[in-house]
């Protein structure tokens, strides 16, 4: 099955890795050298894709979730003719060049996830893999496997020590997706040295337990027993597969199995001792004639072919199914229904208070009703966070159709999964947990914002409010902490009907990620909001109640359930002659991305005396309240009790706050 030209190819992929390395004098060059193998296999003989058309539907995914080994990535899109050139691979981690020193989804051709932060690709990969068989259990139907399609990635032993890794892989054994192939570069040498310094576990055990077939290839340059391994993969359609190829890192090089061959390049001399090992006497960054055409005829021109056959199978669907040939294609397309926010629930003042995470829960059993692609779940909290959608089934191996996700406690992974459904595409998903607790799916959430993915995230309980669970349950940072991170949203709203126009901007949002920032506790639906709230949301921020006259003698800003106290500390300075207006700001980013003239409308210019009202860190604020203004804020972690005593204890009430302005403003 393999000959020359296939080992030739391989060496191709070791040489350009290598000669893209020591141009940027900087890279990873153990594994392309021992996984090159692997990768070729992999993509020649058994990878459906159109390198024509990067984002065909029903392509299979490959993660390289050892994002360090990017250098291999580039070398494979060069030869299966992706829009990745030879200068691009010459150009290799240098400054605005499109080979990055670890994989960017949007940046490079032919990548499909953002990886190098170890493990979090493996939990990309579950993600597709889950939304494959969803996608799958709710549109094909006999004689149309219109969604059909494997899931593969390669990983390292760093990605397998991660514990995102671990809980994601654990989900996949659970969830029985037999469609999920991970292939396990295992040269037991990780950047320190050794891994029988720290890693000395039975992998294939502990992932036999989760649920997976493991199948190990002990010799990684056998091309034959690589494919075998992957065939038995593909056959086994109840449990994930993870197949152990066993490698040499740096293969060929002097220092190879070593961890001296890690990170660094080869250099001249150690290029020239690799190369000769290989037989390799080409100049650098060269492909032979042979190889070039090896992946043509065995990768471009099937994948081609594929396509256009998937295309007219398509085709006929539509005709024969044209209600869900229509609503999967707006799905994959990331088209939205016609009127969809029409059915978001709007409150009145006469409305009893409602949590705005009972208030999001609302939306959702809303949103969920117009929109066939929205699904997601909670880490063990559906019942806290209010998730689930009512009208739908969960999401198991006994029906891959419903749209309730059983995530576990599994933070981290959840939010990384997320990242793979967002990434496969035709779904909208959303995840949720505690505020406190978004801590542990920070880094997926940080890279859902350098990938520009539209992941949504519920966080409940969102203040020092939570009261008897205690400070570990207790947000006090996170807020300005999220708010510091580029390229999210941050929307804390103040009542029902600002919750209401947050999941309208979370639905709407087609490059970045939002976090909703909810309230355990019941909150009164405001006077205003109703008819504000809408534009207000959108725009960050807005003159919820105005000041009485044109003598306006400062501005209360506050988020969330501090806006009800905003306007009882107006109210009780009215009745001191002191006229103020109340701005809800619901999210910074937005308001910081209005224009000068409505910033300046919200937040006059000449009124200094402005005060900030929030639970939780004052940090930031003073970016809206100037030098001279007051930030009442949680500068120190929460306490046990009741919560309304509990938020008292910390002075956020109105009487505080108003002798705070009078101290402060009028010299009293």
């Amino acid at each position: 099955m393999f000959d020359n030209i296939d080992h030739l190819a391989v060496n191709t992929i070791r040489a350009l890795s290598i000669d893209a390395i020591n141009a940027a004098n900087s890279g990873h060059p153990g594994l392309p050298m021992g996984a090159a193998p692997m990768a070729y296999v992999l993509w020649t003989k058994h990878l459906k894709v159109n390198p024509k058309n990067p984002k065909w539907a029903n392509r299979d995914r490959f993660v390289l979730s050892a994002g360090h080994g990017s250098a291999m990535l580039y070398s494979l899109l060069h030869l299966a003719e992706y829009d990745v050139t030879i200068d691009d691979l010459k150009n290799f981690r240098q400054l605005g060049s499109r080979t990055p020193g670890h994989p960017e989804f949007g940046v490079t051709d032919g990548v499909e996830a953002t990886t190098g932060p170890l493990g979090q690709g493996i939990a990309n990969a579950v993600g597709m893999a889950m939304t494959e068989a969803h996608l799958a259990a709710s549109y094909n139907q006999d004689s149309f496997p219109i969604i059909d399609h494997y899931t593969y990635a390669l990983c390292g032993d760093g990605d397998l020590m991660e514990g995102v890794a671990a809980e994601a892989a654990s989900l996949a054994g659970h969830l029985k997706l037999g469609k999920l192939i991970v292939l396990y570069d295992s040269n037991d040498i990780s950047l320190d040295g050794p891994t029988s310094k720290a890693f000395t576990e039975d992998v294939g055990a502990r992932f036999i337990a989760y649920g997976w077939q493991h199948i190990v290839v002990a010799d990684g340059n056998d091309l034959e027993s690589i494919s075998k391994a992957i065939e038995t993969a593909k056959a086994e359609i109840e449990r994930p597969t993870l197949i152990e190829v066993k490698t040499i890192i740096g293969y060929g090089a002097p220092h190879q199995g070593t961890n001296k061959v890690h990170g660094s390049p080869l250099g001249e001399e150690n290029t020239m001792i690799a190369k000769e090992k290989y037989s390799w006497a080409f100049p650098p960054f060269t492909v032979p004639k042979e190889v070039a055409l090896c992946f043509h005829e065995h990768l471009v021109k099937p994948g081609e072919k594929r396509e256009q056959q998937w295309n007219s199978l398509l085709a006929t669907y539509e005709q024969q199914f044209p209600k869900k040939g229509k609503q999967l294609i707006d799905a994959l397309n990331g088209n939205l229904p016609a009127n969809w926010e029409d059915l978001l629930p709007r409150y009145s003042t006469t409305d009893t208070p409602i949590a705005t995470r009972k208030a999001s829960e609302a939306a959702i059993q809303a949103i969920s009703k117009k929109l066939a692609s929205f699904w997601g779940g909670s880490a063990d909290l559906s019942s806290s966070n209010n998730t689930m959608i009512h009208q739908s089934k969960d999401f198991s191996p006994l029906d891959y159709s419903g749209r309730n996700i059983w995530f576990g406690v599994r933070e981290f992974a959840m939010g990384a999964i997320m990242n793979g459904m967002l990434l496969h595409g035709g779904t909208i998903p959303y995840v949720g947990t505690f505020f406190v607790f978004s801590d542990y799916l920070r880094a997926a959430i940080r890279v859902a914002a350098i990938s520009h993915l539209p992941g949504i995230y519920v966080l409940t309980h969102d203040s020092i409010s939570v009261g008897e669970d205690g400070p570990t349950h207790e947000p006090i940072e996170q807020l300005a902490s999220f708010r510091s991170m580029p390229n999210i949203s941050v929307i804390r709203p103040a009542d029902g009907n600002e919750a209401s126009q947050a999941w309208r901007m979370a639905i709407r949002s087609t490059s970045k990620p939002t976090l909703l920032i909810l309230s355990r506790q019941n909150l009164p639906i405001l006077p205003g909001t109703r008819e504000k709230a809408r534009l207000g949301v959108e725009k960050g921020a807005y003159i919820l109640s105005p000041a009485r006259s044109t003598t306006q003698h400062g501005i209360i800003i506050a988020s969330g359930s501090e806006v009800n106290l905003a306007i009882q500390v107006q109210k009780k300075l009215s009745e001191n002659e002191i006229d103020v207006s109340v701005v809800s700001m619901p999210s910074f980013d937005l308001f910081d991305q209005q224009d000068k003239t409505y910033q300046a409308h919200v937040l006059p210019n000449h009124i200094r005396n402005r005060v900030s009202i929030e639970l939780g860190s004052n940090f930031g604020w003073s970016k809206y309240t100037g030098l001279d203004g007051i930030n009442i804020s949680v500068d120190k972690f929460g306490a046990s009790g009741k919560g309304e005593e509990v938020v008292k204890a910390y002075n956020f009430t109105t009487k505080h706050i108003v002798r705070k302005y009078l101290e402060v403003f009028c010299n009293e």
